[in-house]
Parts: C-alpha cells; structure tokens; sequence
C-alpha cells in the first residue's frame, strides 16, 4: 500500500491567472515514486505552465502543490537539488567537452549526497547511459542534433533526481536514439525508483513510457488513467473491416471479437480481407480534446 511519502507530486485545485485570463483551472493529479507521468495536450493547453509551477520557476494564483513534500514557490537549494529538468531545447556551453561539462555540473550536486541517493553520478557512467561513449572529449558545438539531445538528457539527470521533468525529451532524435532513450528511462523509474513527469506531442512515446496519462486541455485536466482505461472509457469501440462479395464493409463495435466469431459462422470462407482496428490512445486523445473544445466553445 501506498504511503503519504511515497506521494512525490501532489496537486490540488492549482490555478493560474494572467491578468484578466485564467490559463489552468483546478489542475488537481498525483504521481507516486517511481511512476511515470505524461502530460499531453494541444499547443496552449496549459502543460508547460503547469511544469514551471512545479519546478518552482513561477508563481500559481491559486491551490496547493507539494513537490516532494515541499511547495515549490519555497524551494531551497537542497530541495532543488532533488530534481532534474530537461528543457525543451538549450545552446550554452558550445566550447565545453561533453565529459567536463557533466563533471563540473555534478560537482554542484556533491555536498547533497545522502546515504541512501549518492550524488552525482560518475560522468563515465553517465556518458555510457545516454549513449555518448564516443563523443565524451568532443565539444559539444560539434555534437549533431540527436547527439545534443542526449546530453540535454544526461543533464537533467547528472544530480540522481528522485523526480525529473522532462519537456518534449525525444524531439530531434532519430528512431534508435528514440527507442535508446525510451530505454534508458525505463530503467530510471524502475531501478532508481525516479518518478518521471513528460510532457510530449508523441502519443506512441506517451503509450509506451506512462504508467499513466493526463490530458489537458484549454487549462482543465480532462482525462487521467492508463492508456487502456482512457481508451475503454472514451474510445470503446473497434472498427471492424472485410470484403464479402467483392464489396468491402467497415463497423464499430464494443465486442470486436464476438462481432468477427458471428460474421464467419454467417458467412464462412467468404468473408476476406478481415482487419480489426483496436481503439488506440491517438483516438482517445483526439476524441477528448475535440469535446473540450466544443464545450468550450458553447460555454
């Protein structure tokens, strides 16, 4: 069973108010340690102001938020030390060689050190982890893109975070890159227990690395569940299609395989070209965002 300690990100009613404009509205979700967490939504939904919120790098109107027990709008620097956050993107140190810039940054990280998280990692360790063995005495205004995008990685992770944010981790990497990443925070959450909240626009990226998924959108949080259940609450139907008689046929259906059993005991060896389309995360998502939309609209 879950205990109070184990709540890493606990958010309760947060708003946020630009002037005369409420940009998030009673966000309220949880993550627990080691779970990973995607926020997903469309352009303006509110998902980056709700990361500044957490990391402490601005100001709520309104709510209650805890960040590894602490509020972030009064965050010291041990507290900070805890976390990790990969930016979007970032230019600095262009002259700096890959393995002396994750050295000296790790060095801030030292006197947190505790018994139980030893902080940093080993740069060597480090380097191998996110794939730049190669590149460890290469400056990094050399590095290529997805090359770069590794090191933004490595980091957002030098410290050992026990919760790292991470903004649109994977942009610019190629496939192998990709599927290396994906890996590699697998192992953070599941061996390090690190508790990982990801903001992407990738929905196969958000299904394959979240425990769980929370969508905003227009500042509300309008779906938060696993993949599965978001897809059988909101989706919930298969698209069933086949050719019989030279005419092909398409149907929606709750009961995808009761529907396939009773259409060949009716048809038999007639029936060809059978194509069963699961529900995916991608029509769930579409679905919930187009309905927030229209309500807003109408409101």
């Amino acid at each position: 069973m879950a205990t109070h300690e184990d709540v890493v990100l606990d958010v309760d009613g947060l708003r946020m108010r630009y002037g005369t404009k409420d940009v998030l509205h009673d966000v309220t979700f949880q993550a627990r340690r080691g779970d990973v967490v995607a926020l997903l939504g469309p352009n303006g939904a509110g998902k980056t102001t709700t990361l500044e919120i957490l990391e402490g790098f601005r100001n709520r109107s309104a709510g209650r938020v805890a960040v590894l027990g602490t509020d972030p709008a009064h965050g010291g620097e041990r507290w900070r030390a805890r976390l990790g956050v990969v930016l979007q993107s970032w230019r600095d140190h262009g002259k700096w060689r890959v393995r002396e810039l994750l050295a000296y940054l790790g060095g801030y990280y030292a006197r947190y050190s505790t018994p139980g998280i030893r902080r940093p990692v080993d740069p060597d360790e480090l380097i191998t982890a996110v794939g730049l063995a190669d590149q460890a005495q290469q400056q990094i205004r050399r590095l290529s893109g997805g090359q770069r995008r590794r090191l933004d990685v490595a980091v957002g992770i030098v410290g050992r975070p026990e919760l790292l944010f991470l903004d649109e981790p994977t942009a610019g990497l190629d496939p192998q890159a990709r599927r290396e990443f994906h890996d590699l925070v697998a192992r953070l959450a599941a061996d390090n227990q690190t508790t990982i909240l990801l903001t992407t626009h990738d929905l196969d990226e958000a299904q394959r690395l979240a425990d769980r998924i929370v969508i905003i959108s227009r500042g509300r949080i309008i779906a938060d569940g696993t993949a599965e259940q978001l897809a059988q609450q909101i989706a919930g139907q298969d698209e069933v299609r086949w050719t019989l008689g030279g005419q092909r046929f398409a149907r929606s259906t709750e009961q995808s395989t009761r529907f396939v059993f009773d259409l060949f005991r009716e048809h038999g060896d007639s029936i060809t070209d059978l194509e069963v389309r699961r529900s995916s995360l991608e029509d769930t998502y579409l679905t919930l965002v187009h309905q927030a939309e229209l309500t807003g609209a109408a409101s």
